[in-house]
């Protein structure tokens, strides 16, 4: 690849993600769960810039949030593995700033969509060197959701871990609203202490041959996990209450928790406008991590 300065850096978007359906189908003897889950991408986004410089090694400068500029971080880890796999990168390092928007630890996937989005644009800086189908088996050795990050698709239906993916319409024709309590919830903790207590032997997703956006009933949305994290933090119920009271049609727990959802249908209601006193009392009392969002764009 060129070694040229204007060729060193570039700038990247990587999305939040909210989980419109979660069901825990069984637990895996390497201790993760087989999932089935609809992820759909959102246009709230952390800046990731990577700049390669000649030498090697990462170095992270962190703004925007209380987070680890260390090889804990998931963008750094992201780095590192890129560059153990990488020929056309051995001649490289990477200076990487991330603008943090996303909440961390909120089930909203922020730390797996940095690494996937550092795997995707040092693998462009480093003239596309590997496949998708091989940065996806790189991301898989980051976490059970960073390859949904590394696909262009806005939307999937993903089972096994979460890795196993179909894309699927995205919800455009909604506005979220996202309530961020303000509090981390540690997915590792959440997992432990989910009990399957039956097991699903057919799955009304997988079952959907022709699932689609229009298919799928806001109605019916749940998440196996919300038992977990609402059974220490019972506030994410009254979030629900809140935000269905507001007009949503649904309100759900994203991921492993704790922010909460309220989905508003274009034809069903002119938000914002009508919403926005809801919004300001929840930023009273939730603070600033209250967003209003649309589906996102892959890229």
């Amino acid at each position: 690849m060129s070694t040229h300065p204007e060729d060193r850096s570039l700038c990247l978007y990587a999305p939040a993600k909210i989980n419109l359906f979660l069901r825990v189908l069984a637990r895996r003897p390497d201790g993760y769960h087989e999932l089935e889950t609809w992820m759909q991408k959102l246009d709230l986004f952390d800046r990731i810039t990577l700049t390669l410089r000649d030498g090697s090694g990462v170095r992270l400068r962190c703004t925007g949030g209380d987070l680890p500029a260390d090889e804990t971080n998931l963008a750094w880890k992201a780095a590192s593995v890129f560059f153990a796999a990488s020929r056309q990168g051995a001649q490289f390092g990477v200076d990487i700033t991330l603008e943090k928007n996303i909440p961390v630890a909120a089930g909203l996937g922020g730390g797996s969509s940095d690494a996937g989005t550092v795997l995707k644009g040092l693998n462009s800086l480093c003239g596309n060197e590997f496949s998708e189908n091989i940065l996806l088996d790189i991301g898989r050795k980051l976490g059970a959701d960073v390859p949904f990050f590394i696909t262009g698709h806005d939307a999937v239906l993903a089972t096994g871990i979460g890795d196993r993916m179909k894309p699927v319409h995205s919800l455009d024709q909604c506005t979220f609203l996202l309530v961020n309590p303000g509090f981390a919830v540690s997915t590792r903790w959440v997992y432990e202490n989910f009990a399957l207590t039956k097991q699903l032997k057919n799955s009304t997703l997988l079952g959907s041959q022709k699932l689609s956006a229009d298919a799928f009933s806001l109605t019916g949305m749940t998440n196996d996990l919300e038992q977990v994290t609402v059974g220490k933090y019972p506030e994410i119920e009254e979030i629900k209450k809140k935000l269905r009271a507001a007009g949503a049609v649904a309100a759900l727990m994203s991921g492993s928790g704790p922010t909460v959802f309220g989905v508003f249908p274009d034809q069903r209601s002119p938000f914002p406008e009508d919403i926005s006193g809801v919004v300001q009392k929840l930023r009273r009392e939730y603070g600033d991590k209250i967003f209003v969002v649309r589906a996102g764009v892959g890229a």
